[in-house]
């Protein structure tokens, strides 16, 4: 009697642990459709949540005042999944264990750099640096340096621009890790930043970084404060009506943070 009453404490109190955790309700995801009813966080301000219902009718949302709010949801178990750019949510993942991002994309996307309208030569420019970079290798190394599978980016390579023909004023949003954040030492490094380094050199020119908040950067490259911008951003017909995009250099979207 005493054994079997032991039982029922000790049964209660992990079922207990489990509600607090938020765990009990979360069932284990493996596959995109699975989540077609469950509940997705999702950063504020973003259209993420109507990306999700583009693809699941049924979905549910909570929202969170950032990517990584969201995804702490998800791995305490207050969601069954965050929803966001998908190499931000793999950066992510590959610094915190018991974390992955489902393989089918919710959307696909193309992320390119941005100049204005009038500004082809410059768009040129960037696109034969693109292609050269794919060409000789030096993309793929980017990549295993920008995107590993676990722990933090490699620090950025030296890379030296120039400046015999002036200055080149790239415009960036330093939240979207690895394309663009800032690095232990303060200084603003990730994918986009070397790419636009190598566009610099290109064209012998000091690259400036000019740190802004995301919604300022198509205005502020309107305005003529600054010649490109760059932070993850995805290609739009909307936004091609404003700025002239390069050809694309990543192929992201959308996906889905699951506990593994």
């Amino acid at each position: 009697m005493r054994s079997a009453m032991l039982g029922r404490v000790i049964a209660l109190f992990f079922c207990s642990c489990m509600i607090l955790s938020g765990c009990s309700k979360r069932e284990k995801i493996s596959g995109l459709q699975q989540l077609d009813g469950k509940e997705f966080a999702i950063p504020t301000g973003t259209v993420a949540d109507q990306l999700v219902l583009s693809k699941l009718k049924n979905a549910k949302f909570k929202y969170f005042n950032s990517v990584m709010d969201a995804v702490i949801a998800v791995k305490s178990g207050k969601a069954d999944a965050a929803a966001y750019d998908e190499p931000i949510l793999k950066n992510i993942a590959a610094k915190n264990s018991g974390l992955v991002v489902l393989k089918e994309m919710i959307t696909v996307d193309n992320y390119g750099f941005a100049v204005r309208l009038n500004d082809g030569e410059l768009k040129k420019t960037i696109d034969a640096v693109v292609g050269e970079l794919k060409s000789d290798g030096t993309t793929d190394k980017m990549m295993k340096r920008w995107f590993p599978a676990t722990g933090n980016p490699a620090p950025m390579p030296e890379i030296a621009s120039g400046g015999s023909n002036g200055v080149l004023r790239m415009g960036t949003a330093s939240v979207t890790e690895p394309f663009s954040f800032v690095d232990g030492s303060g200084g603003v490094v990730g994918y986009d930043i070397e790419l636009a380094r190598r566009i610099a050199k290109k064209l012998d020119k000091k690259l400036v970084i000019v740190n802004m908040d995301f919604g300022g950067m198509i205005p502020a490259l309107i305005s003529g404060k600054v010649d490109m911008i760059a932070a993850c951003i995805t290609i739009t017909s909307e936004r091609s009506k404003q700025v002239l995009f390069s050809e694309p250099y990543y192929t992201g979207g959308i996906a889905a943070l699951v506990r593994e």
